[in-house]
């Protein structure tokens, strides 16, 4: 399978997943396979195992080492090692390459069986019960007829290798970075850890921020607000000034989100920020066909209040001068 091509169109609340597995070798002996996922637009291409070269004082067991791949060299993690997993080598062993928070990645997996084109509808949340069980390693969950797939939470995997890469906010807060002004801002992400840390993070910069676990909550949520404009006759933005919403989302994701709000003649005034794993050279284009306002990869937080300021200063710059305009 060689490099893949994104071909789904924006805002279609469709996803494409790889669907891969990771051979456990049980205490009887016997190999038991777990099927799991990774969503297409994260994955540059998949190879066969190629050579390792051991790198020194690696930062975690799990990581295998480097190769080079096109004169880019890349670490590669041992997913199963990471999954607690004891396997043993097989001539089917892939290496999915990956791209995501600006980062290039490789995992080693048992195999990989095909591409699935589905509705994120499809997708469900894990229970609580299964986030407790896999640590909350999985975001999502598949259901076919005669098996689950279980869709990683590969940012957490590669969080949890090198803390570098997790979300960050600056220890000292400029005061440029804050004013006097309520901004009210509403985060759609399905992550409880990230929701926590991006709303904590906002919140300490000053704003006020309301949660929402995905795409289709924070629809209803809009539309709530929306009727509350409508019926106490006062300008949306009174109540709430900007939307930033992670793309990858069971149920409704942000491209789908980002879309219905700027096709609503109210909603649309807000403007929507995608703070996302996903925000990458190659795949900026669907945010913008969607009317993004702004696109920003994570992790760094402190960026994305800024760029949050900035924006709405951007806005009430350019309301102003038509107002000027509107009264000469």
């Amino acid at each position: 399978m060689s490099q893949t091509n994104i071909l789904l169109e924006s805002g279609t609340n469709e996803l494409e997943i790889v669907e891969f597995t990771i051979d456990e070798l049980g205490d009887d002996g016997k190999v038991y396979s777990g099927h799991y996922g990774v969503n297409v637009a994260k994955v540059l291409e998949i190879i066969r195992m190629p050579q390792v070269t051991e790198m020194p004082e690696a930062s975690h067991p799990c990581v295998m080492g480097a190769f080079n791949l096109r004169s880019r060299i890349i670490p590669l993690v041992d997913l199963a090692s990471w999954l607690g997993k004891r396997t043993k080598e097989n001539d089917a062993q892939k290496v999915i390459v990956t791209e995501f928070n600006n980062v290039i990645n490789a995992f080693l997996v048992s195999g990989v069986n095909r591409i699935h084109r589905i509705s994120w509808e499809q997708v469900e949340p894990p229970s609580r019960h299964l986030s407790d069980y896999t640590a909350s390693s999985i975001t999502g969950v598949v259901k076919f007829e005669d098996r689950i797939i279980l869709i990683l939470d590969m940012e957490r995997i590669i969080a949890d290798l090198n803390p570098n890469l997790a979300l960050s906010l600056e220890d000292k807060v400029d005061e440029d970075d804050q004013d006097d002004r309520e901004i009210n801002v509403l985060i759609a992400d399905d992550s409880t850890m990230i929701r926590r840390t991006i709303g904590r993070g906002l919140e300490k910069m000053g704003f006020v921020v309301e949660r929402t676990t995905n795409g289709k909550e924070a629809w209803d949520r809009l539309l709530d607000i929306k009727k509350r404009a409508e019926d106490e006759n006062r300008p949306i933005t009174d109540l709430l000034n900007i939307i930033v919403s992670d793309i990858e989302m069971p149920v409704m994701d942000g491209h789908n989100l980002c879309k219905r709000i700027k096709d609503d003649p109210v909603l649309g005034q807000l403007p929507v920020i995608l703070f996302s794993s996903l925000i990458t050279d190659r795949l900026r284009h669907k945010g913008e066909t969607v009317g993004a306002d702004d696109q920003i990869s994570k992790p760094d937080i402190t960026t994305l209040a800024r760029r949050i300021r900035s924006l709405l200063a951007d806005k009430q710059g350019i309301e102003m001068a038509k107002g000027e305009e509107a009264a000469s």
